[in-house]
């Protein structure tokens, strides 16, 4: 069996009498990427900033490689592992594609925070944080492009930094929320191919409205509207399941 790096248990989130998460658990495994889908307004987002400590849950477990993380600020979460990114492309325009991802591969060296003598090293000269930075940049396809000013880089590249920034941190589990929105079709082919590749090492669970790339790339699907989920399976049960068509899908898929 495939390892499992995430497990989130009876999820609910309340804001007043709105459940935006109601009773939702999901299991993510290292090599599988799981995606999250349903119509706008379902809870997937929620569901998201749960999982990443971007919102405490009302009740409910989540455990992050064997440690309980429910609760925790989000920079204690991405410490123990988590790597997210987010629907608008979160990423410094007049910086170099390499100094975005040195900045984030920075973010992991506790010594940086706590050792005033680190306070005046110049940030080229770290070597651990250089080599993820290399790594990050190989990994996300974005070698050829460290010099160049992020906000010179496509639309498309600039997701892909965005996801380098997360890498240079990192972690085993991904959550990536709308990593192909507002892409062209050769744009879409190259992050199609990036998440194949990540997901060997990595537990990765995408949010996408997407449905060709969802269903070109998840090994488990789950389906939520209005905050529960409806349905959870492989993507052949998920296109036969009755009440998903009827609830989101429609008779195209």
């Amino acid at each position: 069996m495939s390892e499992l790096l995430l497990c989130a248990k009876h999820l609910t989130k309340r804001f007043g009498g709105l459940a935006a998460v109601n009773d939702v658990s999901v299991d993510l495994h290292r090599g599988r990427i799981h995606a999250v889908i349903g119509p706008n307004g379902a809870g997937k987002s929620t569901l998201t900033n749960l999982l990443s400590g971007d919102l405490p849950p009302t009740s409910g477990q989540i455990d992050l490689n064997g440690q309980s993380i429910t609760g925790r600020s989000p920079e204690r979460i991405a410490r123990q592992g988590l790597g997210r990114s987010y629907q608008k492309t979160n990423i410094f325009l007049p910086f170099t594609v390499w100094e975005n991802v040195r900045l984030a591969a920075q973010s992991r060296e506790r010594h940086a925070a706590f050792n005033p003598l680190h306070w005046f090293s110049a940030a080229g000269k770290l070597s651990a944080v250089n080599q993820r930075c290399e790594r990050a940049l190989e990994l996300a396809g974005l070698t050829a492009r460290a010099n160049t000013v992020a906000a010179a880089i496509s639309h498309g590249e600039q997701r892909q930094l965005e996801i380098a920034m997360t890498l240079a941190t990192e972690p085993t589990v991904l959550l990536l929320d709308e990593p192909l929105a507002g892409m062209g079709a050769a744009e879409a082919e190259s992050m199609v191919a990036l998440l194949q590749r990540l997901k060997a090492e990595h537990a990765i669970m995408l949010v996408e409205h997407d449905m060709d790339a969802v269903f070109a790339l998840a090994e488990v699907l789950t389906v939520m509207v209005n905050g529960q989920v409806i349905a959870s399976g492989t993507p052949v049960e998920i296109r036969n399941d009755s009440g998903v068509q009827a609830a989101y899908l429609g008779e195209e898929h």
